[in-house]
């Protein structure tokens, strides 16, 4: 599944995944390939994503390294879209 990361600065992060676990404001919650279409608020948190991931050299600093091989990043608030295997993220 395709994933970007928008922030207001920039889009961080495009590219293929396996995985994403976001911090909804109803609590933690993962998608995967296939997952039903959903539309949600975020809160403060960590944005947590499995694939073979490559980040610009430009936005690393704003990733870190998780544990199992996750890439994490920090955000303060955001509204996340998936549908049709597209997730869309806008993170503050």
């Amino acid at each position: 599944m395709y994933l970007e990361i928008v922030s207001p600065e920039a889009t961080l992060f495009s590219g293929d995944v396996t995985a994403v676990t976001v911090p909804g404001v109803n609590g933690e919650f993962q998608m995967l390939e296939n997952h039903a279409p959903i539309v949600s608020l975020l809160q403060a948190g960590n944005v947590r994503v499995k694939g073979d991931i490559k980040i610009d050299e430009a936005f690393k600093d704003k990733f870190s390294a998780g544990k199992n091989g996750e890439t994490v990043l920090s955000i303060t608030s955001g509204t996340i879209e998936m549908k049709d295997n597209k997730i869309i993220v806008l993170a503050d």
